[in-house]
């Protein structure tokens, strides 16, 4: 019985202890993690680079519209032993003839025409990286999305928490009364035994509630981008929008949403293949240009060699080059083109399809889940109130031990229902808003 006062004693200090430890952890509020989120979240950052690689390829050169310049220099020496036999004269030996050359050039290619594939080239490129600015729009949607829905998953565990220890305040002051009870011999020791044995029970419900509620902060932390040891408190409510309907949710599921409009910016691309391998029946006429520079010194093996050459200038011209057969490669290029432009149109219309599924499962359990609040709040009000009146009726001998265990559990069971409830609400909330692009105004 010791044992068990001092347990009392230290849960009951643990409790009174626990706005102070609460105070000295940091509240983190829903706006704050989302600014971390967006800051520091590793998925933002890789969708953030490679949106910039995107941006950088948008340029004339790499359209195809400015010329290449190459410049070319080369410098050799050599040294040659030689001999020649002639018909009517002595022979010639020569050791150690040395040679040098100097040669350099300039040259500039410059595509002027290729059945406009360089304009083509270019929309492609500007295409992508508004492909990519909305991949980088949905990342960073759906990891608000997440963030929301996880910094809610706290609020909703550390409820439930305070639940469970609502409830232990109720077992220990059932021990505290079957102990008094005994000592007046009311009761049987057999009731302290099974109201102790209750209270252990909760407290290591309690224990395993702590363990959830540190990992649903860890996972919100993960999402953070930042060390999954911080502790923090959260905001003990969970408002839910209930003014958002269908209707306007549809409407702006088709204006909004990232994900099918990169589908559509897929649609077009698929367009500008076609257009590219049209471009390429056509001829490509370049312009080239070229500064040669040459100079050699050598020592002349005879007397009809030069000791010195040096030739300098420079050339132009224009190249035309017409495919005319390629093993009809155009050809199936081209049917290509056109089946990978209808698989895009069907590729956007399943999305289209799936996203108005998803957007009515979610209406539907949000309309469900928000008619379903309002029961469930009666219903804990009525669950406490009949908690309330047992243990007054159990304290005055008028209720059995089972009634009041009953009557607690029924309160336990009620305040976990509704909080799951509202998680449930606010979650399809989250998914109506992400559907159509407007969780980060909301947020």
């Amino acid at each position: 019985m010791r044992i068990f006062k001092k347990a009392a004693i230290l849960l009951l200090t643990a409790g009174l202890l626990l706005p102070v430890l609460a105070q000295s952890q940091d509240l983190l509020t829903l706006e704050e993690a989302t600014r971390l989120g967006l800051q520091h979240n590793y998925d933002i950052r890789i969708a953030d680079r490679q949106d910039d690689i995107a941006s950088n390829n948008v340029t004339l050169g790499n359209a195809g519209f400015l010329p290449s310049v190459d410049g070319r220099a080369t410098r050799t020496f050599s040294e040659n032993n030689s001999r020649q036999e002639f018909p009517t004269g002595p022979d010639r030996v020569r050791s150690g003839a040395s040679s040098n050359n100097l040669n350099y050039s300039v040259n500039l290619n410059w595509v002027i025409f290729d059945g406009l594939g360089m304009f083509i080239n270019l929309e492609r490129l500007k295409t992508i990286e508004r492909s990519g600015n909305l991949l980088t729009k949905e990342t960073i949607e759906n990891t608000v999305a997440n963030i929301a829905a996880s910094y809610y998953e706290v609020v909703r565990q550390a409820y439930k928490m305070q639940a469970i220890q609502d409830a232990i305040a109720i077992s220990e002051a059932r021990v505290e009364i079957a102990q008094a009870q005994y000592e007046v011999g009311m009761s049987a020791k057999v009731e302290i035994l099974r109201a102790q044995v209750d209270f252990n029970a909760d407290q290591s419900e309690l224990l395993l509630q702590q363990e959830t509620l540190r990992n649903v902060k860890i996972n919100l932390n993960q999402l953070l981008g930042r060390d999954p040891n911080i502790d923090f408190n959260v905001t003990d409510t969970i408002i839910v929008d209930n003014s958002i309907q269908l209707g306007g949710a549809a409407t702006t599921l088709y204006a909004s949403n990232p994900l099918l409009q990169r589908l559509d910016l897929e649609r077009q691309l698929a367009q500008l293949d076609v257009k590219a391998i049209r471009a390429s029946r056509f001829p490509v006429i370049g312009l080239t240009s070229a500064y040669n520079f040459n100079r050699s010194e050598a020592e002349p093996l005879n007397e009809f060699q030069a000791r010195f050459n040096q030739n300098r200038g420079y050339n132009y011209g224009l190249t035309v080059s017409l495919p005319i057969f390629n093993g009809f490669n155009i050809n199936r290029q081209a049917q290509n083109a056109r089946i990978n432009r209808e698989t895009t149109n069907l590729e956007y219309q399943r999305e289209e399809n799936r996203l108005q599924a998803d957007l009515a499962r979610a209406y539907s359990q949000y309309t469900s889940r928000l008619k379903l609040l309002d029961l469930e709040e009666i219903n804990v009000q009525l669950a406490q109130e009949n908690a309330n009146i047992a243990l007054e009726r159990y304290r005055l001998g008028l209720l059995t031990a089972i009634e009041l265990r009953e009557a607690q559990r029924n309160e336990l069971v009620a305040s976990n229902r509704l909080i799951d409830i509202r998680y449930q609400a606010k979650t399809s909330e989250i998914e109506l808003k992400r559907l159509t692009s407007s969780l980060l105004q909301s947020n």
